[in-house]
């Protein structure tokens, strides 16, 4: 059920908010968190800036790390995709179509697939000997592999909490696929705070970094699995990779 701020009590309203509670006060002061209710919807802006460097990074690879040949076509199919999307909303995510969430969510799906061969690659070449011979390439790739890593999966988790970035301004969900601090301590965020792109590729370098959740927690089995991957692909990437380079530098 969606709600407006301000006009509608929570407890009144039959919303299950989950560990959010309403401030306490008088009933007519009290006021949803912007997360729980309309709100406007985010630019796009962010999320097209961050696919645009996952395509430069892409090339940036050393061939013998990449399958499809030659590697700009990849890039150049995502920067295609990226301008459908915004000829179907040019500034703002305020028109659903089933059209623009399946190219959306195919646009990600070919970066990370893209990515995670990579990482596959990588990961084999060093096993076998056959990768790394000088230490500068090698590092330059992991660095785009790790990088384009954080950038996609930070896509995927704004893509698809609480069904993604207009499902979340239209509040037709209360329950958080990913907990963030703010939703738990309300005293310490204002009203006015929600989840943007920025938050969610920041869950993302924080679980490539760390391996695992920091003060975002993942909520549903779905998440969890997706976190997992992310940091398997992170921590296979640079483990190798560091101990390779330190190898070629001694």
């Amino acid at each position: 059920m969606s709600v407006s701020g301000g006009e509608t009590d929570p407890v009144a309203s039959g919303i299950p908010i989950g560990p959010v509670h309403a401030p306490k006060g008088r009933l007519e002061d009290r006021v949803l968190p912007a997360w729980l209710r309309p709100t406007a919807h985010e630019r796009r802006a962010p999320v097209a800036s961050a696919i645009l460097v996952a395509a430069g990074l892409q090339l940036v690879l050393a061939q013998q790390f990449t399958l499809i040949h030659p590697r700009w076509l990849l890039p150049s199919l995502e920067i295609a995709l990226l301008a459908t999307l915004i000829v179907l909303s040019p500034l703002r995510l305020t028109r659903y179509t089933a059209q623009g969430r399946n190219v959306s969510l195919l646009l990600v799906a070919i970066i990370s697939l893209d990515n995670g061969f990579s990482a596959v690659l990588l990961d084999m070449g060093l096993i076998n000997g056959t990768a790394g011979n000088q230490a500068a390439p090698l590092l330059a790739s992991a660095v785009a592999i790790y990088l384009t890593n954080v950038i996609a999966f930070g896509i995927w988790y704004w893509e698809l909490d609480r069904g993604g970035p207009l499902a979340r301004a239209a509040a037709t969900s209360p329950y958080p696929d990913f907990l963030f601090p703010q939703m738990t301590q309300h005293q310490l965020a204002s009203e006015h705070w929600e989840p943007h792109f920025g938050d969610y590729l920041y869950v993302s370098f924080t679980n490539a970094t760390a391996f695992s959740p920091t003060d975002t927690m993942p909520m549903p089995r779905w998440a969890k699995g997706l976190m997992s991957v992310q940091s398997a692909i992170a921590l296979s990437t640079t483990a190798l990779v560091i101990a390779r380079a330190v190898n070629i530098l001694k």
